[in-house]
């Protein structure tokens, strides 16, 4: 029982560290997302760009969505896909109990 306590203990600070150090070490560091980056490429390889269709709800709307109104639009999504794959996963847990009789 005493070796389990120290495996756990050991993990426990390996996680604070990869947590805490990166804070410390990367101290002004910029981070940008993939959508940066390609549209950064595309500019310097087509010299400019021009999307060609605009997103429906700003259409519908004339204007632009709130920060808060993406952030809620994404979660919505993820949640209906976190549905899904658990609804079929546990099917297939059902199915093979089911066999299993």
């Amino acid at each position: 029982m005493k070796k389990e306590k120290k495996v756990v203990f050991i993990l426990l600070v390996l996680a604070a560290c990869i947590t805490f150090i990166p804070l410390f070490a990367l101290k002004g560091a910029e981070f940008g997302g993939s959508d940066d980056a390609g549209s950064i490429m595309v500019e310097e390889i087509t010299g400019g760009y021009e999307p060609w269709a605009a997103p429906v709800l700003e259409t519908i709307i004339h204007g632009e969505l709130p920060g808060e109104v993406e952030s809620l639009f994404f979660c919505l999504q993820t949640a209906i896909g976190v549905g899904i794959i658990a609804f079929c996963m546990g099917r297939f847990v059902e199915r093979k109990k089911l066999e299993k009789v």
